[in-house]
């Protein structure tokens, strides 16, 4: 089976072929590290950890690399406010992304290239894109023309002459500096220093690099000249993305990314979030209100990463009563067979629920179907495990069980979901697995005895320390809490 991506550049599904065989380079944007990690970077961010995931899973190597944008008005303006720093307010929010994004079980990134490390290689395309006539400087400033780009638009689908200044939000198109520009689409590669801010020494005088330039600096820096995938936020599309491959391109005549891919927004409630409408939320808050991680992760994974979602109570209650049986059949293996009690091989390469979770993820990332094979995997092991416990015995070969246990873990990894037990040392009862085992044997020997008073005692006594005896057709007993 092939795997295919929807292509934001070409707005098609494309066979995905990587520029080397069996290798993987992929970059997606990073948080501006000003404030908390909200719902929507972790969508961003939980949606690209399995798309990671999903290639090292299909034999990939990846290589991962996301930023960190270390130097902006909004980091500015919060340490004015708080009498601090900018790299004091950087670094703390750098921390707390990890703190966040660690809880949510995303593994960390090959690198992460912050701003202020680039200056240098900022430094260096700026002038190239200068020698080449695509940027101009001006009274301290440098900007880049869009006009001498002959495919700028390609990525969004925009016409410069219909491109207004103030689209991004992050052009005011009063401040004195519009004046500079040649055109009212030409965009800040360097910025003049401002008197009280961080200024770096340049060709153009002491001042700081531009939004855009940095991605294509550090991507050029850590991967190449081209990249198999470039990811992020449909908010990047433009201006931001659009113009990483105009600097990009200009100076190397390759394309920038093989594969462009760009995620959906979070809603709350139907409604954009926003700090005004009192519904924004960060991570760290939801989480802390008591929300499992893996709760969020399959929240988010519901629906495919480039459709709208949205964040509602409703939406949240489903995925609870989701994961709960997503857990319960992830734990089944170790409440049956103990934990670390049996060595797994590798799941067969026939297997109809690989090949079908396999078959929705080829198909640009469906992770809802992906989770509708793992949801039935789930389903049936809980069915088992019923059978278990009132009936003693199921319905299907021990064998086939243990594989499906093994798929489910296996599928589940992909996503990010993942349960542990219970550390097997002490059950909820206060008793460990040897006191529980003693108690069995003494509930046997009392059986063997025709004790049956003292027999029935046992099982009382652990039944209401919440540990339930399963006696088999061979006659064993099993138990689980």
């Amino acid at each position: 089976m092939s795997l295919t991506i929807y292509n934001t550049l070409t707005r098609r599904k494309e066979t995905f072929q990587p520029q080397e065989p069996g290798k993987v380079k992929m970059y997606c944007c990073g948080v501006t590290v000003y404030d908390y990690c909200h719902l929507g970077h972790a969508r961003s961010y939980i949606g690209w950890d399995v798309v990671r995931r999903y290639f090292q899973w299909r034999g990939y190597e990846i290589e991962y690399v996301q930023n960190f944008t270390d130097i902006d008005d909004k980091i500015l303006n919060r340490a004015n406010l708080e009498g601090t720093s900018m790299e004091e307010v950087s670094q703390r929010y750098i921390d707390a992304y990890f703190e966040d994004i660690r809880r949510l079980n995303v593994i960390d990134a090959s690198a992460y290239p912050r701003v202020t490390e680039h200056i240098s290689s900022i430094h260096q395309l700026i002038q190239e894109l200068e020698t080449r006539g695509y940027a101009y400087a001006a009274n301290g400033d440098v900007y880049y023309n869009v006009g001498n780009f002959s495919e700028y638009g390609k990525l969004s689908g925009r016409v410069v002459e219909e491109m207004q200044a103030g689209a991004s939000g992050r052009v005011d198109v009063e401040d004195p500096s519009a004046q500079k520009k040649q055109n009212s689409a030409d965009f800040a590669l360097w910025k003049a220093a401002k008197p009280g801010e961080p200024a770096w020494d340049s060709p153009w005088g002491a001042g700081r690099p531009g939004w855009h330039i940095e991605c294509s600096a550090m991507v050029r820096s850590i991967l190449g000249d081209t990249i198999d995938i470039h990811g992020g936020g449909g908010d990047l599309v433009f201006p931001h993305h659009e113009n990483e491959i105009a600097q990009s391109e200009a100076i190397t005549g390759q394309p920038l990314a093989r594969y462009w891919i760009h995620n959906g927004m979070v809603t709350v409630n139907g409604e954009k979030m926003s700090k005004s409408l009192g519904n924004f939320t960060t991570i760290r808050e939801l989480l802390d209100q008591g929300i499992d991680p893996m709760v969020v992760r399959l929240f988010i994974l519901q629906g495919h990463y480039r459709r709208p979602l949205d964040f509602t109570e409703d939406a949240i209650a489903s995925a609870e009563n989701a994961w709960k049986t997503v857990k319960e059949g992830l734990l089944f293996g170790f409440r049956e067979w103990g934990v670390g009690s049996r060595e797994w091989g590798v799941v067969p390469g026939n297997n109809s629920y690989i090949e079908s979770f396999q078959a929705a993820m080829d198909d640009d990332f469906n992770t809802p179907g992906a989770l509708a094979v793992v949801f039935e995997l789930a389903k049936e092991l809980r069915r088992q495990s019923n059978l278990l416990t009132h009936a003693g015995k199921t319905d299907i070969p021990p064998e086939q069980i243990q594989q499906q246990w093994q798929t489910l873990m296996n599928l589940a990894q992909v996503l990010g979901l993942e349960a542990q037990p219970e550390a097997p040392s002490a059950t909820t009862s206060g008793l460990t697995d040897e006191d529980i085992q003693t108690l069995i044997q003494q509930r046997q020997a009392a059986r063997k005895a025709k004790d049956f008073a003292e027999s029935d005692r046992i099982r009382n006594q652990l039944k209401e320390l919440g540990i339930t005896l399963i006696d088999q057709s061979d006659g064993t007993t099993r138990w689980h809490s």
